[in-house]
């Protein structure tokens, strides 16, 4: 606003003050420009400084707006005179609407209440006091904040209310809680790593001990076959030699040292041998069959073999009291890999187990039933433990899922036995049975005669 600046001529005295000579005049009239030339300078002053307060007023009303902590300024009294954006947004209230509310209608419970009460019962509260709190946001939920408690005071250093900041923990919470799992789930990485290895180094190891039994194996095949024939020909000489006129000396020997027992006995005990070292061949094969599973071609298998050999291996291994109840079907042949194949039944039939005997309240039975329909061959394998969560039906294949125990499970061994069944045309599905337990199908393309 700019002042009207007088007029001499406006400014002469009225006639009765005649008497007054013109230097007087001339002073009153410099003076006159003088308040005027100082008014005009307060006011240029005056708008200055309303610019400079406005400008403070944007600055600290951006500063507010900008800040991602709650803010709320109080009188002694407990009334708010002041908040932000950020408390306005978290209660779901207007800054117009807040103010000249008690800070008590913020609070959600009777504790934050109560720790309200008792830090404004404190004339003279501590600097930066920390406050825990709960609000209630502007959908109804609790939101646990800390505010930092500061002390408010006037020119005069009078105390004249609080000052509330502070960061709604939800947000912490979760990023905690994802920090956790993703820890968590390091470590489940970590152990399943070094669980596959152990794995890989302990393949290596059958297949080495696989080979070196190879050979001895062999030398006892080879040699018993050769003691069959040495048999063949002992028998037949001693036969012609006892249809002679022996000497009582010697018939006396042949009766002591009983020679006609062992001759009878002697082919059983060479096919027993035989029988013992084929069976030790065959696992030493299976050995080297499964710890080199990927580089071997694929062949005619039949399917019906390789479940009774991984029934076998299950149970001399880790499950020796897991009862089993497995029917042989009618030869079955189909295109694949016998290691591969074989790895996929141990897993099925070591999972189900584990699911059935994790209770330990009773004994752990697995069916297996095998049927052929058209040109594919279905096994069923279905257990009495207590299934399979339905929120984790649909992620059993995923790799490294588990629901094990760190270092009890690498979550591997379903999604292998998955892929090596698709690698075989084939299908791998999972169900809940309606009695209880799970039950996991396998499907697989068949030889045709």
């Amino acid at each position: 606003m700019s002042l009207p600046r007088p007029s001499p001529l406006q400014a002469l005295p009225p006639g009765e003050l005649e008497g007054v000579d013109e230097a007087t005049w001339l002073d009153v009239i410099h003076k006159m420009d003088e308040v005027y030339s100082k008014l005009v300078a307060d006011e240029v002053e005056l708008e200055e400084k309303n610019a400079q307060l406005e400008q403070s007023q944007q600055f600290i009303f951006s500063l507010l707006s900008a800040m991602s902590d709650v803010l709320i300024a109080c009188n002694q009294d407990g009334l708010i005179e002041e908040t932000n954006a950020a408390l306005c947004e978290l209660v779901g209230r207007t800054e117009q609407s807040l103010r000249g509310t008690p800070v008590l209608d913020l609070l959600a419970d009777e504790a934050s209440i109560a720790h309200w009460r008792q830090s404004t019962e404190h004339q003279t509260p501590r600097e930066g006091a920390v406050l825990e709190v709960n609000l209630r946001d502007a959908r109804g939920q609790v939101v646990p904040v800390d505010l930092n408690c500061t002390p408010r005071r006037n020119s005069d250093g009078r105390l004249v209310g609080r000052v509330l900041v502070g960061r709604p923990l939800g947000e912490l919470k979760r990023a905690y809680h994802q920090l956790r799992e993703a820890h968590e789930a390091l470590k489940r990485a970590q152990q399943q790593l070094m669980h596959s290895e152990k794995m890989a180094s302990l393949g290596r190891l059958v297949a080495g001990v696989a080979h070196e039994l190879n050979n001895p194996i062999s030398f006892v095949l080879g040699n018993v076959h050769v003691l069959q024939r040495y048999g063949t020909r002992l028998d037949t000489y001693l036969a012609a030699l006892h249809r002679l006129e022996l000497p009582p000396e010697l018939q006396a020997l042949r009766a002591e040292l009983r020679i006609d027992h062992l001759l009878k006995d002697l082919p059983s005990l060479m096919e027993g041998t035989l029988e013992g070292a084929q069976r030790t061949a065959d696992i030493v094969n299976g050995l080297k069959r499964f710890s080199t599973a990927v580089h071997e071609e694929i062949t005619s298998v039949e399917l019906n073999a390789v479940v009774e050999r991984a029934i076998l291996w299950v149970k001399k291994g880790t499950a020796p009291r897991f009862e089993v109840h497995w029917t042989r079907g009618p030869d079955c042949h189909v295109s694949g890999n016998a290691g591969q194949l074989l790895q996929v039944m141990m897993n099925l039939i070591q999972n189900a187990y584990d699911a059935a005997g994790a209770e330990g309240s009773k004994t752990p039975e697995l069916r297996i039933d095998i049927k052929v329909s058209g040109n594919e061959v279905h096994l069923r394998f279905a257990d009495n433990g207590p299934g399979i969560a339905p929120e984790h039906l649909s992620r059993v294949f995923d790799p490294f899922f588990t629901t094990k125990s760190v270092g009890k499970g690498t979550g591997l061994g379903l999604s292998i036995s998955y892929g090596i069944v698709e690698q075989h045309g084939g299908q791998l599905g999972v169900a809940n049975l309606p009695q209880g337990g799970a039950e996991f199908t396998l499907g697989l393309p068949v030889i045709l005669p």
